[in-house]
């Protein structure tokens, strides 16, 4: 693909866009909640664990720890064992107790609604605040996870590695209001077609608009 400039680039990623909407309509979070506290502990609980697992270990998690205060009160051993199959469990532990904490004790027990405050929670970066953000209380944001990183660097929409500047990217080729949606259809288009080691080419929705291998 010929190198193109900024106003080129934004009108391909509209095209991509446009034509995961068709290919995936109903792509949406995959991790199982019902309201923001059970999803900002499920995403923490997500890194480097498949959403599937997660959603096999959070209705007992919740169960046990409804809410921001019962888990920042929690035994540390107690939660260790509920998550242990997330792996890193010790470290996820302190990450769920810790954000629970903060929480409670500067956010009266409600999980905060801006990315500023957000981020602030121990445990919690941009990937995370924005999956809440968008999925808890309709703020648009993008969610750049290794499936994010990997399909918009072959679509040619980012040379970066590093997610908080593939996201500035990203912020300046999709519409606002389209964040949180295009976000759940790369990823979902991560997993069913464009994977890491044999991308589906043959046979993928975005393919016109693509410049890989």
């Amino acid at each position: 693909m010929a190198r193109e400039n900024t106003e080129a680039r934004k009108k391909r990623a509209r095209k991509i866009a446009r034509r995961l909407e068709r290919a995936y309509p109903d792509a949406d979070c995959a991790l199982h909640h019902e309201n923001a506290f059970e999803l900002l502990m499920a995403t923490i609980l997500s890194a480097q664990c498949t959403d599937k697992k997660v959603n096999e270990v959070t209705p007992d998690l919740f169960e046990r720890f409804p809410n921001a205060n019962a888990l920042a009160n929690a035994n540390p051993e107690e939660v260790e064992t509920r998550i242990k199959q997330t792996g890193f469990y010790r470290q996820k532990t302190k990450s769920l107790i810790r954000a629970a904490t903060d929480i409670v004790e500067r956010f009266g027990g409600r999980v905060p609604e801006t990315l500023e405050e957000l981020i602030t929670l121990r445990g919690v970066a941009r990937k995370t605040a924005n999956v809440v953000l968008g999925n808890a209380f309709g703020v648009p944001g993008l969610t750049v996870d290794t499936h994010m990183k990997r399909i918009n660097q072959r679509l040619g929409l980012t040379r970066h590695e590093d997610p908080v500047k593939i996201e500035r990217d990203l912020m300046e080729l999709i519409p606002r209001k389209e964040w949180t949606h295009y976000s759940h259809r790369v990823i979902h288009h991560g997993r069913v077609c464009c994977s890491a080691r044999k991308p589906q080419c043959e046979t993928c929705p975005v393919a016109p608009e693509c410049p890989f291998p």
